[in-house]
C-alpha cells in the first residue's frame, strides 16, 4: 500500500520546473512581441505595401506615409493591427516554447556528457532555431496570410488603377475586420489559401536561425567578460536581426507576394522569375528600408521586453511559494 499523498506516476520535480520555465519564456516572448509590435507597426504597414505594390506606387517612405494618411487617415498605418497582435503573440509563444524546450534538451545532454560548458554551441543554436521556426511557421502561417491581405488590400486596389486615389475622389470605405477577411478568403479561395507562401516561409526559418544564433553566440562572448545588461540585450537583438533580415530579404518579398496572389497558383521559382522579369533584381528588395528599420527596432525591443518580462516572472514565481500557508 503506497504512502498517502504519493503518486508513482507524478513527473519529477525537475521536469515540472523545466516545463514551467519553458512556459515562462514563451509567455515573456509573447508579451515582448505584443509591446514591440505596437511600437513599430506603421513601419510594417509601409514595408508590406511596398513589397506588394507595382513600381508606380510610393517613391519614398515619406510619400507612402503622406498618401496613406490622406487616403485612410492615421488608422491606415495600423490596418490589420488586431490580427498582427494575435499573430505575433501566438508566433512568439510557439517559437520560444520550442526553442527553450530544445535548449533544455541540449543542456541536459551537455551535463550528461560532462562537457565543460552547457552553453549552446553554434550548431546547437541553429538546430534549436530550425525546430522552433518550423513549428511556428506551420501553426501561424494562416494568421499571417490574413494579416498580409488586410495590410495590402487598400494598396492593391489602388495599384490596379495605376495610381493612389486622393481622399476627395470617393467616400472612405470601412475596412473589413479580421474575421470577415478570413471568411471571404475561405469562401473565394478555399482553405488551401491559408497556407499560401508556406514554402518560402519555411525557407525563411533561416532568418530566426541566423538571428538567434548570432544573438546567442555574441551573448556568450559578452558573458565571459562581464555581466550582460538590458542595454546589451537590446543591442545584441538589433545586430542579430539586422544581419538576418538583410540576408533573407528577397524571400521575405516573395512570401508577401504569394500571400496576396489570388487566382492562379504560382510556385516560388515562378514568383521569383516574374518579379525579376517585371521589375528587375531590385524588385526583390522593394521596401527593404522600412522593413530592415522595423525589423531591427522590433527585435531590439522584443529581446529587451522579453528579458525584462522573464526576469519579472522568475521573481514572481519565487515570491508566490514563500507566501503560501506553511512556508
Amino acid at each position: 500500500m503506497s504512502k498517502a499523498g504519493s503518486n508513482p506516476r507524478a513527473p519529477p520535480a525537475a521536469s515540472v520546473a523545466q516545463q514551467g520555465d519553458n512556459i515562462a519564456h514563451a509567455l515573456a516572448g509573447a508579451g515582448g512581441g505584443l509591446l514591440s509590435m505596437i511600437l513599430t507597426y506603421p513601419l510594417i504597414t509601409l514595408s508590406t505595401r511596398a513589397q506588394v505594390e507595382s513600381k508606380r506606387a510610393h517613391s519614398s517612405t515619406y510619400d507612402a506615409v503622406r498618401r496613406i494618411v490622406q487616403r485612410e487617415g492615421i488608422a491606415g498605418l495600423y490596418s490589420g493591427l488586431d490580427s498582427a497582435l494575435f499573430g505575433i503573440s501566438v508566433t512568439n509563444f510557439v517559437y520560444y516554447y520550442w526553442y527553450e524546450w530544445t535548449r533544455a534538451f541540449f543542456e541536459r545532454a551537455a551535463i550528461r556528457s560532462s562537457r565543460a560548458s552547457k552553453k549552446l554551441t553554434t550548431i546547437e543554436s541553429m538546430i534549436a532555431g530550425a525546430i522552433a521556426g518550423s513549428a511556428t511557421v506551420l501553426i501561424t502561417n494562416p494568421i499571417w496570410v490574413v494579416n498580409t491581405r488586410m495590410t495590402a488590400r487598400q494598396s492593391s486596389s489602388s495599384a490596379d488603377n495605376g495610381s493612389l486615389p486622393e481622399p476627395a475622389a470617393a467616400a472612405p470605405k470601412s475596412n473589413p475586420s479580421t474575421i470577415s477577411t478570413l471568411l471571404s478568403l475561405l469562401r473565394t479561395e478555399g482553405p488551401g489559401a491559408l497556407f499560401a507562401g508556406v514554402l518560402p516561409a519555411l525557407i525563411l526559418v533561416i532568418n530566426p536561425i541566423l538571428q538567434y544564433t548570432i544573438f546567442e553566440q555574441l551573448k556568450n562572448v559578452l558573458e565571459k567578460r562581464r555581466k550582460v545588461t538590458p542595454r546589451d540585450i537590446f543591442m545584441l537583438g538589433a545586430v542579430g536581426k539586422l544581419l538576418a533580415t538583410s540576408i533573407t530579404y528577397p524571400y521575405i518579398t516573395i512570401k508577401s507576394r504569394m500571400h496576396v496572389k489570388e487566382g492562379t497558383k504560382e510556385g516560388m521559382a515562378q514568383a521569383v522569375n516574374r518579379v525579376v522579369q517585371e521589375e528587375g533584381w531590385s524588385g526583390l528588395y522593394k521596401g527593404i528600408g522600412p522593413k530592415v528599420t522595423q525589423s531591427v527596432i522590433t527585435a531590439a525591443f522584443l529581446f529587451a521586453f522579453k528579458d525584462a518580462l522573464y526576469e519579472a516572472s522568475v521573481k514572481l514565481r519565487r515570491r508566490v511559494p514563500a507566501q503560501l500557508p506553511g512556508k
